[in-house]
């Protein structure tokens, strides 16, 4: 069953994801402008924008537990993730900057005063550079260089949870969950195995 999936998952073409990835930001955008998103329909597609980056940020930190635990294999989809996430966390931003603050002034007041918005700036700071070296060419210019920059998704995965369970009012079990998951990908990433040796001779001793 794995392999067949895995086969089939192989021959899906990476256009399919950035497809259907992207369809949601038009049709949100649109019911937003006919009324589909409620009385504050700003406020909805600004969240709206922003669970789907975090959703996609955590999908591209799973791809490689899935692979190692579970072998699913999706390393082939992982690039495409991370562009559509950071799509999303710009379409987040925008709104926020374009339709919700509006005055230059207010906007920096706010990142500097509002601790999720700080945190929420300084996500997207960190994925900024990993979306403009997304590609084969400063894969290759970067060499080893690329794997240590691109570990800043790890970070930003932290800042991006963390941005929702301080942004919402009240305790609310989402944003938890996404929290949650983000560590648990996190500590599944641990090299156990190395760890493992390191205190293989501490045991013995004991």
């Amino acid at each position: 069953m794995r392999d067949r999936l895995n086969h089939s998952l192989r021959r899906l073409p990476t256009w399919v994801i950035y497809l259907l990835g992207a369809l949601p930001a038009p049709w949100l955008f649109y019911q937003g402008l006919t009324g589909g998103l409620g009385v504050e329909p700003i406020k909805a597609l600004e969240h709206e924008y922003g669970k789907l980056a975090l959703q996609l940020l955590v999908l591209g930190l799973a791809v490689t537990p899935l692979r190692k635990h579970v072998g699913l294999n999706l390393l082939k989809f992982r690039r495409a993730l991370g562009l559509l996430c950071f799509f999303y966390v710009s379409c987040h931003l925008a709104v926020w900057l374009v339709l919700d603050v509006q005055l230059p002034g207010q906007i920096w007041a706010d990142i500097v005063k509002r601790p999720y918005i700080t945190i929420g700036m300084a996500g997207f700071v960190l994925l900024l550079p990993l979306a403009l070296t997304s590609n084969n060419r400063s894969i290759r210019r970067l060499g080893r260089s690329w794997r240590k920059l691109h570990r800043a998704a790890y970070a930003a995965g932290l800042l991006g949870a963390l941005h929702y369970v301080i942004l919402v009012k009240g305790f609310q079990f989402e944003p938890v969950i996404y929290l949650t998951l983000t560590v648990g990908l996190l500590f599944l990433r641990l090299p156990f195995d190395r760890l493992s040796a390191f205190l293989r001779p501490f045991r013995q001793r004991a």
